[in-house]
């Protein structure tokens, strides 16, 4: 198509196979989304597209992800606030023709399979190292191992006796991610009925005054941050399929989310980096009979693709994130998939 279609925030430019979905820097736009920085998304992994009537004299167009094809939405879950969604372009009322012109463009553009699940990621995930802060401990993801440091200040007993924690990516088959934006709790914090009937059952005074002001203790004796335990980020593992998931602030296999820590700019795009990396780990399904898929002849990667993590990486160099050494690394890495 070779088309831009600006909207607030953010702008969708048309290819013959793909759009580049660019978000704009700014204090309105969500820190999601200018983490995201761009995101090239294939027509084949998407399912459709809708037009609606949006708020305050606006048009919505929306892409429609198939199930699987990207990492990010895969991890979501369905759970992100509507202005955080990257699929979401938000226009004038007045360009509600053109932007229902391009909505049947994307249409006749679609793939063969869009109506159904993808069988393996179309869209690239944010590209490792990574790492934030949650409540109970701090996560770190170099592209092979994700690592737990736990936090004194914030890690159970549970997690203190069995100390940090290192997983490789081939122990696990998928992560959980809840929004720490999300209402409820992740099993931390006790509502205050309960805690009240708890203190009257001889629990103390001091015990209730917690649970009043919205704070409880964990199992180090230490309080969780006020609406605490609003989210976490499990990763499942292959030795833990047969077994019941403990809570997530017992869990050594999940880091727990505070009002502060785990936000989802930092949070999700890590929960879809490792997504990314188990799935492209995990063998490819073959029917029976049928010989082993030769890994070695696989397609190489999209130069474009490969173009777009060297800058990402570099964005990262410049900001102090990557010593000289680990992106001089990265990008041989990086070239030596083309």
């Amino acid at each position: 198509m070779g088309d831009v279609l600006a909207g607030f925030q953010t702008v969708w430019e048309f290819d013959t196979d793909s759009m580049l979905i660019r978000f704009e820097r700014g204090i309105r736009t969500p820190k999601l989304l200018q983490a995201l920085g761009e995101r090239r998304i294939p027509f084949e992994a998407l399912s459709g597209v809708e037009l609606a009537v949006g708020k305050r004299g606006t048009v919505v167009l929306r892409a429609l992800p198939r199930p699987g094809a990207d990492p990010l939405m895969d991890a979501a879950g369905g759970q992100l606030k509507e202005a955080y969604d990257p699929y979401r372009l938000v226009l004038p009322a007045e360009r509600e023709t053109l932007a229902d012109y391009y909505a049947e463009r994307i249409r006749e553009s679609l793939g063969p399979e869009a109506d159904t699940a993808a069988e393996a990621h179309l869209v690239t995930a944010p590209a490792p190292p990574l790492s934030f802060k949650a409540y109970d401990g701090k996560a770190s993801f170099d592209g092979k191992d994700i690592s737990f440091r736990w936090f004194w200040t914030g890690a159970s007993s549970e997690k203190w006796k069995v100390g940090d924690q290192r997983f490789r990516i081939d122990e696990l088959t998928g992560v959980e991610w809840r929004s720490p934006e999300s209402r409820g709790s992740a099993g931390t914090v006790p509502k205050e009925g309960s805690a009240k009937a708890g203190a009257a059952k001889g629990g103390s005074a001091r015990s209730a005054k917690s649970a009043k002001d919205g704070t409880a203790r964990n199992g180090t004796g230490r309080v969780t941050p006020k609406g605490g335990g609003h989210g976490y980020l499990r990763l499942l593992r292959r030795s833990a399929e047969d077994q019941p998931a403990d809570r997530p602030d017992r869990d050594p296999a999940a880091v727990v989310f505070g009002m502060g820590y785990g936000l989802v700019h930092q949070s999700l795009p890590f929960a879809a980096a490792v997504l990314e990396a188990i799935r492209a780990s995990s063998p490819v399904p073959c029917a029976e009979g049928a010989p082993a898929p030769n890994r070695a002849t696989a397609p190489r990667r999209d130069p474009a693709d490969i173009a777009e993590r060297i800058r990402h990486l570099g964005e990262l160099h410049t900001a102090g994130l990557l010593t000289d050494d680990e992106f001089s690394a990265k990008k041989a890495e990086l070239l030596a998939e083309l």
